[in-house]
C-alpha cells in the first residue's frame, strides 16, 4: 500500500512540475485538431489554465467531434429518396408561376434550402392538431395507441418511470400481443434514472427497445454532449407527433418544483408522418442495429421505392384551384452533429430576415449563436415587432442567467421580452408574420443548434400558424413584460451571474 501511495505521489510531483509543458500541449491539441468556433475555443482554454489537466478531461467527455462522422448514413433511404427529392424540386419548378401573387413565395427559397440541403420533403396534405397542456396530448396518444394496426413507433429524450409511463406500458404490452410491432426508442442520459427491469419487461412482452448513446459501465455517462433530443411518435404511417413534450410526470404538471407545465406539441395527419418516420428509423437503425429501410411499408414507398400518393398530393395542393378540404403544407427538418449544414439553426435565420411584421419566440432556453443574434437585432432595429418569451423560474441556472443576459441584448434592439410566470415554459416554436411557424423539439441555443439531435415541422400556413399565435397572445396574460428600465435596475449579483454564465454559455 505504502508503495502505491509514493507511486501516486511521485505521478503528483511529475504532473505539478510539468505542469506549464502538459498545459501547452493540451491547448494545442484543443486549438489545431478539433475544428471548433473561435468563442468555444478560448472558453475552454479559460477552463484549461484555471482547471490544468482535469479541464482536459473535461473537454474529452463534453467534446467528442462527430460531425464528420457517416455513422448515420443509410445508404438504403440515401438511394429511395433521391428520386422523391427530385421529382419535387422539378414539380416546384413548375409550378413556382402559380404562387406569383402568393405569399408562399416569400419562402420558396427556404423551401428549396431545406430540400437540397436536407431532403425535407415538403408536403401539402396534412392536418395539424396543437396541444399545450400535457394532459391532452397524452390523453390524445393514448387513444390513438390503442387504435394502431400495425406498428407503433416511440421515440422520447426523456422517458421516467413514473405515474405517465406506467400508464401506457398496458397498452403497448395489449397492442404487442395483438400483434403489432412496438418499438421504443430513449436517450442514454434522458432515460439513465430507468429500472432495467422495465426495459426488460417490455422485451419480454414482444416490445422491442432501443437506446441511443447507452451509458458507460452502469449509469456513468460520459457523452454529455450529442444526446438524441428528438420526441417522434408514428403509428401506422397515418399519425405523428413531434414537439417539446417528454415522458415523466412535470410533463403533466405533476412536479410541484414547476408547477403548470407548459409546452407545445403538434399531432400530425397527411404525408409529413413519413418524414417524422424517416428520422425515427434513422435513430433506431444506429440504436437497435435494425435497418428499417429493408422494408418500404414504414414509409408509404412502394417496391420500386417510389411515393406516387406524395407527389400526386404535392401537385394537387400548389395547384391554384385546389379545391377540398383545407390541406397544409410543411416541412420536417432535422439537424444533428453528424450533419455539415445546421440545418434548423439556418431555417431559422431564413425566416428571421424574411419577417416583415413580426417574430415570435418562445424558448426556455435563448443563448443564440452570433447569426442568429444578430439576425433577430436587425428585425427588431428595422421596425419589425419582435417578442421573446422565456420562464421565469430555472432548470438550470446557469443556462438561464445566460438566457436573461441575452435578453438584454434584445430589449437594447428595440425587441420586446416577457417572462412566463404560470408555472413553466419549454413550447420551443417561431411564428413568423402570420404566415409560417416553426415548432419542435429544439431549443434557441447553440446546444441544440450544434450538438444535440433535433427535429422541427416548419408549417407554411396561416390557420395553423394564427392558431399558435393566438396561443402566444393568450400566454402573455400570464406573463411579465421585462423593460429596459426593469433590466438596467437589476442588482450587481445579478449582473455577476449573467457575466459568468455568458462567458459560459459555448459550453452550456
Amino acid at each position: 500500500m505504502e508503495q502505491i501511495l509514493n507511486a501516486i505521489a511521485s505521478v503528483w510531483r511529475w504532473l505539478m512540475e510539468n505542469l506549464l509543458y502538459i498545459n501547452l500541449i493540451l491547448s494545442v491539441i484543443i486549438v489545431f485538431f478539433q475544428r471548433r468556433d473561435p468563442k468555444a475555443v478560448w472558453t475552454w482554454l479559460l477552463v484549461l489554465y484555471f482547471i490544468p489537466i482535469f479541464g482536459f478531461l473535461l473537454y474529452l467527455i463534453l467534446c467528442q467531434d462527430y460531425r464528420k462522422s457517416r455513422m448515420f448514413r443509410i445508404k438504403e433511404v440515401e438511394d429511395r429518396l433521391s428520386n422523391p427529392v427530385k421529382e419535387q424540386e422539378k414539380i416546384l419548378q413548375d409550378t413556382i408561376g402559380s404562387l406569383k401573387d402568393s405569399p408562399w413565395r416569400d419562402y420558396e427559397a427556404l423551401v428549396l434550402y431545406n430540400l437540397e440541403t436536407s431532403g425535407a420533403v415538403l408536403t401539402t396534405d396534412n392536418s395539424v392538431e396543437i396541444f399545450t397542456d400535457g394532459d391532452s396530448k397524452f390523453a390524445d396518444l393514448k387513444k390513438e395507441l390503442q387504435a394502431a394496426e400495425k406498428y407503433i413507433h416511440i421515440q422520447y429524450y426523456i422517458i421516467k418511470n413514473d405515474e405517465l409511463f406506467q400508464s401506457i406500458i398496458p397498452i403497448l404490452k395489449e397492442k404487442a400481443a395483438e400483434g403489432v410491432e412496438v418499438r421504443v426508442l430513449y436517450d442514454g442520459m434522458g432515460g439513465r434514472f430507468m429500472p432495467n427491469r422495465v426495459w426488460k419487461e417490455l422485451r419480454a412482452a414482444g416490445i422491442r427497445v432501443g437506446e441511443f448513446f447507452p451509458a458507460f459501465l452502469g449509469r456513468l455517462q460520459l457523452r454529455v454532449n450529442y444526446r438524441n433530443h428528438r420526441k417522434i411518435v408514428v403509428i401506422d404511417g397515418k399519425v405523428g407527433y413531434v414537439g417539446g413534450f417528454n415522458i415523466g410526470r412535470e410533463y403533466i404538471s405533476r412536479d410541484p418544483k414547476f408547477g403548470h407545465w407548459r409546452d407545445t406539441h403538434l399531432k400530425i395527419r397527411g404525408s409529413a408522418v413519413y418524414s417524422l418516420q424517416i428520422r425515427f428509423a434513422l435513430d433506431w437503425n444506429y440504436a437497435a442495429g435494425e435497418n428499417l429501410f429493408r422494408s418500404g411499408k414504414y414509409f408509404g414507398l412502394d417496391d420500386a421505392g417510389q411515393a406516387e400518393d406524395v407527389r400526386e398530393a404535392m401537385r394537387r395542393s400548389l395547384s391554384p384551384d385546389m379545391n377540398g378540404d383545407h390541406q397544409v403544407m410543411l416541412q420536417i427538418i432535422a439537424s444533428g452533429p453528424d450533419a455539415s449544414n445546421r440545418q434548423i439553426r439556418n431555417n431559422y435565420l431564413q425566416l428571421f430576415y424574411r419577417a416583415r411584421k413580426h417574430i415570435y419566440v418562445q424558448t426556455p432556453y435563448f443563448i443564440p449563436d452570433d447569426a442568429v443574434l444578430s439576425a433577430l437585432k436587425f428585425a427588431a432595429e428595422s421596425g419589425v415587432d419582435v417578442r421573446l418569451m422565456i420562464p421565469c423560474k430555472p432548470d438550470h441556472p446557469f443556462v438561464y442567467w445566460a438566457t436573461y443576459s441575452y435578453m438584454g441584448d434584445l430589449l437594447a434592439a428595440g425587441a420586446r421580452c416577457y417572462t412566463y410566470e404560470d408555472g413553466f415554459l419549454h413550447a420551443k416554436g417561431v411564428m413568423v408574420d402570420g404566415l409560417v411557424s416553426c415548432y419542435g423539439t429544439a431549443n434557441m441555443d447553440i446546444r441544440s443548434f450544434e450538438l444535440n439531435f433535433e427535429v422541427n415541422a416548419t408549417v407554411y400556413d396561416e390557420e395553423v400558424t394564427g392558431r399558435l399565435e393566438k396561443i402566444f397572445m393568450k400566454d402573455l396574460e400570464s406573463c411579465r413584460e421585462v423593460t429596459r428600465e426593469m433590466y438596467a435596475g437589476r442588482n450587481l449579483w445579478i449582473r455577476f451571474r449573467e457575466q459568468c454564465s455568458r462567458l459560459l454559455s459555448p459550453l452550456l
